[in-house]
């Protein structure tokens, strides 16, 4: 757990330091977040799926973050115009709050927190929920928030259809009879493991404090719904639902406890969807989640 955090911290801080430091040009934003959605991503999505054993039993884990996002939807559009927020903004809050960090800090912390029992179920959550949602409705909330116009439902599809992690999704599974060359799933390894350490480096990078006071209302409604309202709403739904193990509960409730998943702000960024108040939400985000997530997980019962 110590790792994690040491990992996450100083990523963001080299990220900080690298933007102040002047050697980095304005455009290294834009180009990592083009590497990391169509190679990184892509990669990770593309093992992780192929080797997923699903248990039948594990569908109420795999379901949560379908809710959490959809909830995240009718929340932050019903309460974000009225804090003045514009249409951009109000959809850099339904990513960012409807997507949890349930890969990077979910499963190392579920691992020190629960035990590989608890790591498998956080597996599900993770790829049966996480990413399936991040390859289909963020994609889409994104692609038609960015749009000027209405888009038809093919041209919102299509975007959807054309989204690399997406695709990789689709290969895995139809690869999933076949087994991976050992060649193969090393270097896909490799090329997913950059995800984090670049990604957090991005956050950092574009970290801008000197703007908080402005954004604070923006951050305490998505920070609110993402690290207390949808973990607290999980936890009384399960307590109502017998028959499910302890462990299931548990880690369900802590990875949708989790901070905004990082790759929730590339795709505001990619989408051009209010990238500043996107990378706020990981960067203070994910340190309260440090705290918030073991305080939730430990009243469930």
């Amino acid at each position: 757990m110590g790792q994690v955090i040491g990992l996450l911290g100083v990523c963001l801080v080299l990220g900080v330091f690298a933007r102040r430091s002047g050697r980095f040009p304005e455009a290294t934003a834009s180009v990592f977040n083009v590497f990391l959605l169509n190679v990184s991503l892509p990669a990770l999505v593309l093992r992780a799926m192929h080797r997923l054993e699903f248990v039948p039993g594990l569908a109420v884990a795999a379901v949560a973050p379908w809710l959490l996002f959809l909830g995240a939807s009718f929340v932050m559009r019903l309460l974000g115009p009225r804090l003045g927020l514009s249409r951009e903004s109000v959809a850099a809050l339904v990513l960012t709050a409807g997507l949890g960090n349930t890969a990077f800090v979910g499963l190392p912390m579920a691992a020190a927190l629960l035990g590989p029992d608890g790591v498998a179920v956080a597996v599900v959550v993770d790829q049966l929920g996480s990413f399936l949602v991040v390859a289909t409705l963020a994609t889409l909330t994104a692609a038609k928030a960015h749009a000027q116009a209405s888009l038809s439902v093919r041209t919102l599809v299509r975007k959807v259809l054309v989204f690399p992690p997406f695709q990789a999704l689709v290969v895995a599974l139809l690869l999933r009879p076949f087994a991976f060359p050992d060649w193969m799933d090393s270097v896909l390894q490799r090329l997913g493991d950059l995800l984090t350490p670049l990604a957090l480096f991005l956050v950092g990078f574009q970290l801008r404090l000197d703007g908080l006071r402005k954004r604070l209302p923006a951050l305490a409604l998505g920070l609110s719904y993402k690290l207390v309202l949808a973990p607290v709403a999980v936890l009384a739904v399960l307590a109502f639902m017998p028959g499910l193990a302890l462990v299931v509960k548990q880690a369900t409730v802590l990875q949708i406890a989790m901070a905004p998943m990082v790759t929730a702000a590339l795709l505001a960024a990619e989408y051009e969807l209010d990238p500043e108040l996107a990378v706020l939400m990981v960067g203070v985000g994910i340190p309260l989640s440090f705290f918030t997530a073991p305080l939730l997980m430990a009243q469930v019962h």
